[in-house]
């Protein structure tokens, strides 16, 4: 059992904590609204906690008044209830207080449960819910918290105020409150919490590859029936159904070319920026509905559907009209679409269509676009909540000169969070503003914050180009973020929460050159902070820019290096990360680059990875390798068993590897770093990776090209 121990901040006090039993459902800092906690402007008072907290100063005021009216003479108890209403303000509150909901104001309370100390090597037996019942059984305690839990049940004195009047014993009590040694999540100690456990975070040396075909896909989705089989698409508009050969078949990706699963080439505009940008399936797809969701730009000039409203307009304090031209085009000329199709009525069962039908069903989601960059695209059905998550760039331009990703009413630079499963009538989307036939979880941040559009769900990100969510821990939602001038970074997503562009680019101060828009002031936001990132500099120092786009945390079984890491690429640099949570379930990362390059005496070129998803990672389930999509080049004619650190003595050239042909406008030659797993001796891991030059980059953070093979990683025992 894996267990984090638990340290007091402050000796002299009580404040919360979290000892975590094992794996919990958030683990991340996360609040009981599922807001991330923040450092509060004005320091806490009355709940002292120090660093971010989910409290501001209005919600410690509340508990100190609540805790007055207590009116506990006792104060061993006093302080004891003192720390339990502070819970709250734990930046783990969600995980304590989600355990048992019907609990009410008290979290789970430590009970008789043993915690392996790091520090000391003993095992330290914490009971802090007898120590709850030792301390406040006989005190009087007004409108205690202990009592909510017993409203409504006859023939209880629900108005005792004494913890011995509602409960004949601790052992009762604990029952209630408690949380054992079996538990499967987290429970309160009654101190702040601190993480011990450390993890290894020495980079993974690289992976083994295996061609699987050509060509040139910008999406790969898996099959939602579990099946060998993906969706790849283009950004012309064509989308096909193929199947992943087996290992070492030596096969490649099966399907027709000319005969696509769905064509809609003739709805969408496609150019280096535009076209088709991602792919959902609805989470009952395979079992019943055959629903599911494309992503796409039109232009409104060549299509009479392509019709949305401009996200220019006097709701965001902008006009069209003074935008001007940007690449010879007028605003809000291409629009943001999203649109639903089916497979119902092609075959017997949605999990066998091999085609889909070619009208849509509905039009979701339209809007215009204020520049021709920018524009996210990607949609993703959350894991938990069956909601359509939607990100959205800031539009476009240097610097985001209208401040749209600060703008609460503008949805551009934003994380969306859409209902298509109810869908609401003309005159409520009029009523309500909406961009389509969609509607609004009612836990969406607007709920508690009346000043943010509808339908967003996060804000201050410049063009989220790839996001994913852990497959093991939901609550973990990783966005690469393309940045600006300097920074490229990666947030870890969270209800409301703000990630700072464009008064932040990664973790500096940004000074926009323009700013018709209006500035948003640093004391009037509370930034996230990326977990990961890097400084273009510190990537392609010669070419001067670089673009993340994203990746995945690896949750297959061929590569044990990888395991449980965050593993994402740079398109423009050519570089690759595994970033690690340390410690553990801390929501604080560390990442460090997978060192790779070229070797000057073979035929070997780049590795390229444009979406670093970790279920096309070899596993023990076909869906867990088939969802990522890698662009490689050349046939390895030798396998290098070592290279120094540095990437010079070449010891021993043998083996022989597969890696894919990659045709762009220039490549730079390097090193190839081949180096051993470490975990296994038997496992050799081969990355390849050079300079890209001009192969067109694009400001929305995706590739130029002609061609672009597919690949996905194999266990390799060389």
């Amino acid at each position: 059992m894996r267990v984090l121990l638990m340290y007091s901040l402050l000796s002299s006090m009580l404040f919360p904590v979290l000892v975590l039993l094992l794996p919990s459902s958030y683990s991340l800092p996360l609040c009981t609204n599922s807001w991330a906690p923040v450092s509060p402007k004005v320091p806490l008072k009355f709940c002292s906690y120090r660093g971010s907290s989910c409290c501001n100063a209005t919600d410690d005021a509340a508990l100190q008044k609540q805790f007055s009216s207590m009116n506990i003479s006792d104060s061993t108890c006093g302080s004891i209830v003192k720390s339990i209403l502070c819970s709250k303000c734990d930046p783990y509150s969600a995980d304590l207080f989600t355990i048992e909901p019907n609990l009410g104001m008290v979290p789970t309370l430590c009970n008789s449960t043993s915690v392996s100390s790091a520090q000391s090597g003993k095992d330290t037996t914490i009971n802090f819910c007898k120590q709850v019942w030792d301390s406040c059984k006989g005190v009087t305690i007004w409108n205690s918290p202990f009592a909510t839990s017993l409203q409504g049940r006859a023939g209880l004195p629900v108005s005792a105020s004494k913890l011995e009047d509602l409960w004949q014993s601790e052992t009762d009590f604990c029952k209630a409150f408690g949380g054992s040694a079996s538990s499967t999540s987290i429970c309160f100690n009654g101190e702040s919490a601190s993480f011990n456990d450390t993890v290894d975070s020495t980079p993974p040396s690289g992976v083994c590859l295996e061609k699987l075909g050509n060509g040139s896909y910008l999406t790969m989705v898996p099959h939602p029936d579990g099946s060998n089989r993906v969706f790849l698409s283009n950004q012309a508009g064509q989308i096909w159904l193929a199947a992943i050969p087996a290992q070492t078949s030596g096969g490649t990706l099966s399907f027709d070319e000319s005969n696509p699963f769905l064509d809609i080439s003739d709805l969408v505009h496609s150019d280096t920026a535009f076209g088709v940008m991602s792919l959902a399936f609805h989470p009952n797809f395979a079992k019943k509905n055959g629903r599911f969701f494309v992503s796409f730009n039109c232009d409104k000039t060549q299509i009479t559907s392509c019709s949305g409203r401009c996200s220019c307009n006097t709701d965001v304090d902008c006009d069209p009209s003074k935008l001007g031209l940007d690449n010879g085009v007028q605003p809000c000329r291409y629009q943001s679409v999203i649109s639903e199709f089916t497979v119902n009525g092609s075959s017997s069962a949605p999990s066998e269509a091999t085609t889909a039908d070619p009208l849509e069903v509905r039009r979701i989601f339209t809007m215009g676009l204020p520049f021709t960059g920018h524009h996210g695209g990607q949609i993703l059905f959350g894991p938990n909540d069956g909601y359509l998550y939607f990100m959205m760039g800031d539009g476009g331009s240097e610097g985001d000169p209208y401040n749209f990703a600060q703008n609460l009413k503008s949805l551009l630079g934003k994380i969306m969070r859409i209902d298509v499963n109810i869908m609401p009538s003309p005159s409520e989307i009029n009523n309500l503003g909406l961009w389509g036939n969609y509607s609004i979880p009612k836990d969406n941040p607007s709920a508690e914050d009346s000043q943010l559009q509808a339908e967003i769900w996060a804000l201050g990100l410049r063009n989220p180009w790839r996001c994913s969510f852990d497959s093991e821990r939901s609550s973990y939602f990783f966005c690469g973020d393309v940045g600006q001038e300097s920074y490229e970074e990666v947030n870890l997503i969270s209800k409301g929460g703000n990630y700072g562009w464009r008064v932040f680019e990664g973790l500096n101060l940004y000074h926009p050159l323009s700013t018709p828009g209006g500035n948003t002031s640093l004391n009037s936001i509370n930034p996230i902070a990326p977990v990961m990132g890097y400084y273009h500099s510190s990537v392609n120092s010669k070419l001067g820019s670089a673009a993340v786009t994203g990746g995945s945390v690896y949750r297959a079984n061929a590569d044990p290096c990888l395991y449980g890491r965050y593993v994402y690429a740079d398109l423009y640099g050519s570089a690759m990360w595994a970033g690690v949570e340390d410690p553990e379930d801390s929501g604080n990362y560390s990442s460090s680059r997978i060192p790779f390059s070229c070797a000057k005496d073979t035929q070997w070129l780049v590795m390229l990875l444009k979406e670093a998803r970790s279920r096309l990672w070899e596993s023990s389930t076909p869906l867990q390798r088939t969802t990522t999509q890698m662009f490689m080049f050349w046939r390895a004619r030798a396998c290098i068993e070592w290279l120094h650190q540095a990437g010079v003595a070449i010891v021993a050239p043998r083996k022989v590897i597969w890696v894919v042909k990659l045709h762009l406008r220039a490549l730079l030659l390097h090193r190839l770093i081949v180096k051993s797993c470490g975990l296994r001796s038997s496992f050799f891991s081969v990355l390849s990776s050079c300079s890209v030059a001009a192969f067109g980059y694009e400001a929305c953070g995706f590739l130029y090209h002609r061609r672009l093979d597919v690949a996905y990683l194999r266990d390799a025992t060389l």
